[in-house]
Order: structure tokens, then sequence, then C-alpha cells
């Protein structure tokens, strides 16, 4: 009976390899961009969590990688920090290491090419109202169900730097982050405790 060789040859594996090379390359074109909030602010993700706005124009916090994760739909992760904005079901901003359906928000084009940004997942149960990505006067992050899409704090101008290329995010149950049925993420490793410019929670703290 002739023996069957199942060893493959260094072609093949340099197939395997060239493969594996392009499913990792990055596929989405996005941007790189500042958010300029129509409050006089320019939104910032700081190295410690904190989203708030800043008129420092020159401060790297204030970069952005817009990436399009649907139709119209993006994530928005801080260039220094590579953390992503997310909003939790009570309409609190935090950030996140991992990227959850918290991190979605839709992108539309207001006026005078202001743009708002407004949670894939929560909105007002009644009214079907979105909920908003929003600084107010003082350059303070707002809680989303407070930020109304027709109102200067909810608008922002994006100023692209440049285009960029980037891998599809992997997507995170939220149940892997957060307490069960509140939607608040835990203080972890995986998740920042930073909720709404700098308010911190532990594991038994409640919003």
């Amino acid at each position: 009976m002739e023996k069957i060789n199942y060893s493959h040859s260094s072609a093949d594996v340099q197939g395997t390899e060239r493969t594996q090379r392009l499913i990792k390359k990055p596929q989405l074109k996005g941007i790189v961009t500042k958010l300029y909030s129509r409050q006089g602010y320019h939104l910032q993700l700081q190295a410690d969590g904190e989203i708030n706005g800043t008129k420092e124009e020159d401060s790297t916090y204030t970069l952005f990688n817009l990436i399009p994760v649907g139709l119209r739909v993006v994530a928005i992760q801080g260039v220094q920090t590579k953390l992503y904005l997310a909003m939790n079901s009570e309409g609190y901003l935090y950030t996140s290491e991992h990227f959850t359906p918290e991190c979605k928000f839709k992108e539309s084009v207001f006026e005078n090419y202001y743009v708002t940004y407004s949670s894939m997942i929560y909105r007002q149960q009644q009214s079907g109202r979105g909920w908003y990505l929003g600084l107010n006067k003082e350059g303070e992050i707002m809680k989303g169900n407070h930020v109304k899409k027709n109102k200067p704090a909810a608008h922002f101008l994006p100023k692209p730097l440049k285009v960029a290329m980037y891998k599809e995010p992997s997507l995170h149950d939220l149940t892997e982050f957060s307490r069960s049925g509140s939607g608040t993420p835990t203080k972890s490793r995986s998740v920042s405790g930073v909720l709404n410019g700098g308010k911190s929670m532990s594991q038994n703290e409640s919003t």
C-alpha cells in the first residue's frame, strides 16, 4: 500500500502565512481628526481616561481615530490612549479598552457641516429621542440623555488631519465588563472606571 505523505511543502506554508497576513491587513478607511465643539472647545480624551473639552489646540489628546464600523456608524478612539469612547445605559460617557456595542455611535450631519454622535443602542424609551455626545459651556462632558441634537452642546466640527486604514475592531460582549443589567462599567483592567469627566467608580459604588 502506498504511504500517504501528510507533510506540507514550504510553498504551502508560505502561502498560508501570506493569506493570514492579508486577513490581518487593515481594511477600514477612516480618519485621524480633531472634534471641535460648537461650545468653543476641542474634545479630548486624557491619559487617565477623563473626557472633556480643551481650548489647547496643540494637545495630542484631542486627536481621535474615527473608525467606520457600519453605515454611518463610527467608533471614536483616542489616538494617544487607544481607549474607545462609550455611553452606558444611564447616559454616562466613559472610556473602554475594548470595543463593545456601547462604543458604537451614529454619525449624522447637522447644519453648517456640524456633526452629531448618538448612541446606537440607547435612546429615550417613550419618545425615541437619541442620546448624544455633548459638551456644556464649561467644556464638561454631559450625560447623553441630557443633550439635545438641535443645541450647540451636541454639535462637533470634524477637523480631519489624514486618512488612515484600520483593522476592524473585535466586538466584545458587554457582559464581559459590566455589572449584570446595569450597563455601567466596573473598575477593572478591561474598562476604565472614569465616568463623565472624572467621576470614578468602584465595584460597590452606584451611579
